[in-house]
């Protein structure tokens, strides 16, 4: 089955629509590409998807574990390189709510950050910098 379904729009721009669930979004290319910056850009998902992708497999670890990461807020960072242009580095900083984490509970939400499957779905070369503020 699809997972999603694309249309160009025309001036950089693409409707991209969820198969499952109809909800839809604009990307847009980056103003650095030839783009408005309108909207998020492919590799600006790209990064975004990291964050996302380990704030979900924590959320699933911690239900599992007994302990909550509700309110926990990530801040993902894109740096882009040329020859090729690609994305070099993605930074993800993660603030986690004010909760007395034990070290257990912060070894499984290290791991989590290491084992999601985007992380571990990206080439190697490209740098994954996580920063963990409990």
């Amino acid at each position: 089955m699809e997972t999603s379904t694309l249309e160009y729009l025309g001036d950089l721009q693409l409707k991209a629509t969820h198969v499952k669930s109809g909800e839809s979004f604009i990307t847009d290319a980056p103003v650095d590409n030839n783009g408005k910056g309108s909207a998020f850009s492919p590799t600006d998902l790209m990064a975004t998807s990291l964050g996302l992708c380990m704030i979900t497999i924590m959320g699933i670890a911690a239900g599992t574990s007994g302990f909550s990461i509700d309110g926990t807020r990530a801040r993902v960072t894109k740096i882009m390189a040329a020859n090729p242009r690609r994305v070099s580095e993605i930074i993800v900083e993660l603030d986690f709510p004010a909760n007395d984490y034990t070290e257990k509970e912060k070894q499984i939400i290290r791991c989590c950050a290491e084992i999601c499957p985007v992380s571990q779905s990206l080439h190697p070369e490209l740098k994954q910098t996580v920063i963990f503020n409990f």
